[in-house]
């Protein structure tokens, strides 16, 4: 069973199938449609925040002209990948995961949801049924922010605010800021796309943060990538042009770790370049913290930047004293008017998409656990869950992770056995707990970090957010390493004629 049906869920469905085609599968999706991320954001200018090439799947070539894409670019190529592939009549859409559980006598996860239906299954008027499913393999790809809600500080006085206050995750479709004053609070990938989208039409746009991120322009076509796709066969100059973005990904993030002034020099003088000499950078774009201690935020072919040359955008760097009736009063005294505030504060992580998890009629708390790989748990069986990267594109570890959860069906297949755990070895027993994602400060992977496993300090206990890492941690290692541990619930004569791979459904 797939758990989620955006892109690392297409693409787990994608590896099944072209990889281990002898197991059945279904997907378990709680919205409408498909597409995660780009079927739930729908505020203005919404695109990715990392190029196509490598946000794009390894088996896919990106064909568009433009690598910085709009959601609904990426949308279409989700729903091209899904009927190219014949994965459509596997997803069970409105169906929404709430509880899963173990066991081992079984070798059987017995998954619950609730469905929406209208009673014959054709459309949702909000009614729900409750529905059983049963698989013995569990891939979680639901992704690692809530559904049901942004993260929003409290703000002093909002109630006394006349005007509209908005969380992008839930942007309305009959908003209307033509003329109107607007206040993006954040600072953060949102904030930044956000501001020079609704520029153009707003009367004034205000960019209101606590505190400055690092932000870098690039073009949004890939000049290279487009020449090679003229000359090249397409998945020739698909594969080089995504060799080369994870390679400069790489190169630039290890730059940060070795010499982290000068790549804070360097990308403050870009911002100088575009503002000019008179802005004041300092105040506005000169964050406190080292570069890649947060994500940089990818500005295309420059729109915020000349959104602020223009006029029609403004930063402003300060703390919010209080909401009033008509903006938002500042510590320093000054008050900015607005007419719709926009709260670009951030996502709130959740662990497994909210699901709760026991193992053998014991609950699972995920803190109490080691990763394995960045891809399982600690005693959890049969299990492994797809989280990409923080420094580089989600889908270059979906990737690795969906190839690793098909090899790692294929063994328990040729080894006769049906659980894989991952155990701890007497050796390990010493490890110190790191935190699961070291050296990366951002608010929203801080706010969440007590909630997920802990990472060691040696293979494969390890976390390592690093591509070329992973390479050879994930894809080369071999599955019977050792510490993940092959055993089975029945006999073996029992094993070798059952049949493989089962997410069975049973309505209740």
């Amino acid at each position: 069973m797939i758990v989620g049906a955006g892109i690392s869920g297409i693409g787990a469905a994608y590896h099944l199938g072209a990889l281990s085609p002898d197991r059945s599968y279904v997907i378990l999706e709680g919205r409408d449609d498909l597409g995660g991320t780009w079927d739930l954001f729908r505020y203005p200018g919404v695109r990715s925040d990392s190029d196509m090439h490598t946000l794009g799947y390894s088996f896919k070539p990106w064909k568009a002209d433009k690598s910085i894409a709009d959601g609904p670019s990426i949308l279409e190529y989700l729903n091209e990948t899904v009927d190219e592939y014949a994965i459509r009549d596997h997803i069970r859409f409105r169906t929404l995961v709430e509880r899963a559980e173990w066991s081992t006598e079984d070798a059987r996860w017995t998954v619950t949801a609730q469905r929406r239906t209208d009673g014959d299954g054709s459309t949702s008027d909000g009614s729900t049924e409750t529905a059983t499913y049963t698989c013995n393999f569990l891939f979680m790809c639901s992704g690692y922010y809530s559904y049901r809600t942004g993260h929003t500080p409290e703000f002093p006085g909002r109630d006394r605010f006349r005007g509209e206050v908005v969380h992008p995750q839930f942007w309305p479709d009959d908003l209307d800021y033509e003329g109107k004053r607007v206040v993006v609070i954040g600072s953060g990938a949102t904030a930044i796309t956000l501001v020079p989208s609704m520029a153009g039409t707003a009367e004034q746009v205000t960019m209101l943060q606590r505190s400055p991120t690092y932000v870098i322009s690039r073009p949004a076509k890939d000049g290279l990538a487009n020449t090679m796709r003229k000359y090249l066969p397409e998945r020739v100059a698909y594969d080089l042009t995504r060799r080369k973005n994870t390679r400069l990904q790489e190169l630039l993030y290890h730059r940060t770790r070795t010499a982290p002034d000068k790549v804070k020099a360097l990308l403050l003088k870009l911002v100088r370049r575009e503002l000019g000499e008179e802005y004041d950078v300092d105040t506005h774009f000169t964050p406190s913290y080292d570069p890649w201690d947060q994500r940089l935020c990818l500005v295309p072919d420059s729109d915020f930047f000349k959104a602020i040359r223009s006029g029609a955008a403004e930063v402003v760097t300060d703390h919010i004293d209080t909401f009033t009736e008509t903006g938002i009063a500042l510590a320093s005294g000054r008050e900015l008017p607005a007419d719709v505030i926009v709260t670009a504060t951030g996502l709130e992580l959740v662990t497994l998409g909210e699901v709760d998890f026991v193992v053998d009629g014991e609950p699972v708390d995920f803190a109490d656990t080691w990763t394995y790989k960045g891809l399982a748990y600690s005693d959890v069986p049969n299990l492994v869950s797809s989280f990409g990267y923080v420094n580089a594109s989600w889908t270059l570890r979906a990737d690795l992770t969906c190839d690793y959860v098909a090899r790692l069906l294929n063994h328990l297949r040729d080894s006769g056995t049906d659980i894989a755990t991952p155990r701890l070895r007497p050796s390990d027993a010493d490890m110190p707990a790191r935190p699961w994602i070291d050296d990366f400060s951002a608010g929203y992977i801080q706010r969440m970090i007590p909630f997920l496993p802990k990472q060691g300090d040696r293979d494969p206990w390890v976390n390592t957010q690093r591509y070329s890492d992973d390479k050879v941690l994930i894809a080369k290692a071999p599955i019977d390493d050792g510490v993940m541990t092959f055993t089975s619930a029945r006999p073996p004569d029992a094993v070798a004629g059952s049949s493989l791979g089962y997410a069975t459904p049973t309505r209740v």
